[in-house]
């Protein structure tokens, strides 16, 4: 399979502007996330897409390769379908890493891309087994339900009613696509289940596409705010 990596790098971010660029123990967000991508062996080519001209001339000093994009991209999701579209339209699978995660795994990405062995996969992510009420309370950690077989069935950010004893997931939010089914779903107008939640992926789920989810034993920290930033670096130290 030919597995294009694509970062989406927004500067305009409403609650954290400039987040690509904010430093990490002597090294940019983004930067960090090209380099844990880099390691995963089932990734064919890895780029960032940014709107920004910043972001785009400091991923290539760092050696990383950079495609500007549209301003105007409402999600991540659209801004790797463009550069899908214009860059690598003959790729069998696109992988959205999320720009906000520079300790993603490539284990993780391995896992994803796996999903893809089996053919009939056209959307896939990863979800991982909460073990802490903070994270069952916290409605910015989106929980995933699944059928038994792995097929996600909703996505919302608090579970009414959990059952004692029952096992909740936390929705790891990086994405695989086939590129025609990325293509498609970026036609689809906003459904009342996603504008309800803020979560695209139920706007794919409610026009009947399958999102398979594959299971990962591994967390992943997602830096939403300047406090996220902060509270790496302190645990760093």
């Amino acid at each position: 399979m030919f597995v294009v990596g694509i970062i989406p790098a927004r500067y305009k971010s409403t609650r954290f502007p400039g987040k690509p660029l904010a430093e990490i123990s002597g090294k940019t967000m983004i930067q960090r996330v090209y380099e844990q991508a880099k390691k995963c062996s089932l990734l064919s080519k890895i780029i960032v897409a940014t709107d920004d001209k910043e972001i785009f001339e400091h991923v290539i000093t760092f050696g990383g390769k950079a495609v500007m994009t549209k301003e105007s991209h409402a999600s991540g999701t659209e801004r790797c379908n463009e550069v899908a579209k214009k860059k690598y339209p003959s790729a069998d699978i696109i992988i959205n890493i999320q720009g906000d995660q520079p300790y993603i795994d490539p284990d993780q990405i391995s896992t994803l891309i796996k999903l893809f062995n089996n053919t009939e996969v056209s959307i896939g992510t990863l979800a991982k087994k909460i073990d802490t009420i903070e994270d069952m309370q916290n409605p910015n950690c989106v929980k995933v339900i699944f059928d038994a077989q792995n097929r996600a069935v909703n996505f919302c950010r608090k579970v009414k009613n959990p059952k004692e004893g029952e096992s909740y997931y936390k929705h790891i939010g990086i994405y695989g696509y086939k590129i025609k089914t990325l293509t498609e779903i970026c036609n689809l107008e906003k459904s009342k289940n996603e504008i309800k939640e803020q979560l695209e992926q139920l706007r794919w789920i409610d026009n009947n596409y399958t999102i398979n989810v594959g299971i990962t034993t591994i967390d992943s920290v997602s830096v939403d705010t300047l406090e996220d930033i902060l509270n790496i670096r302190s645990n760093l130290r």
